[in-house]
């Protein structure tokens, strides 16, 4: 179960499924700044950690109505957590789900379910069910206002499977019987293996 360590109100761990895993490497983002970044699925039917989700970001609103917004939250604010459903209609992974993309400028700790550290990017990604260490804060930049979900660390609970647009070896190459190479290739060896 994932426990929140921390007393801050703003800051929760999600239990998830990932997708859209950048947290080896920063990416950029239609020009923008490379950030690590991931999108936490949530199931609707995971009402207790959707409640917390929430609690977060009516939190951060708080916080960010006198730091960021001059005393009141303004109307139509900008928040993280998304209906898959309307958000990601042509995606079956997000069926029946709620997510939030999480960014950092910095690199997440990765750890397994013993808090070691991961140190191999293919050990964690895409598809995996994770513990995502969230904190919300508002946001008020070039007339956007907003609540962000700033990512902190992510704990492997299970793998699950694979959630890329890459296909594996598996799907792109059938099986080769043992056969030296002018066997292989028959009267078409070409002439620097001649």
């Amino acid at each position: 179960m994932a426990e929140n360590k921390t007393v801050s109100p703003t800051k929760v761990v999600i239990p998830c499924r990932i997708s859209f895993a950048n947290i080896w490497e920063p990416k950029s983002i239609n020009g923008s700044e490379e950030k690590y970044s991931v999108s936490c699925i949530v199931p609707k039917s995971d009402k207790k950690t959707l409640a917390k989700i929430h609690a977060a970001i009516e939190a951060a609103k708080e916080l960010g109505k006198d730091k960021k917004w001059g005393g009141k939250v303004p109307p139509n604010l900008k928040v993280p957590l998304r209906d898959g459903d309307i958000d990601r209609p042509d995606d079956e992974n997000y069926a029946d789900t709620m997510f939030l993309n999480a960014t950092s400028k910095d690199a997440p700790q990765i750890v397994d379910r013993k808090v070691q550290p991961i140190l191999d990017p293919m050990e964690c990604g895409s598809g995996d069910y994770c513990n995502v260490s969230v904190n919300f804060y508002g946001f008020n930049a070039n007339g956007n206002r907003g609540i962000a979900a700033g990512l902190g660390n992510i704990q492997l609970i299970k793998h699950g499977e694979r959630l890329a647009g890459k296909a594996s070896a598996a799907s792109d190459f059938t099986e080769v019987e043992d056969a030296d190479d002018e066997e292989a290739f028959g009267d078409d060896l070409p002439d620097y293996l001649k």
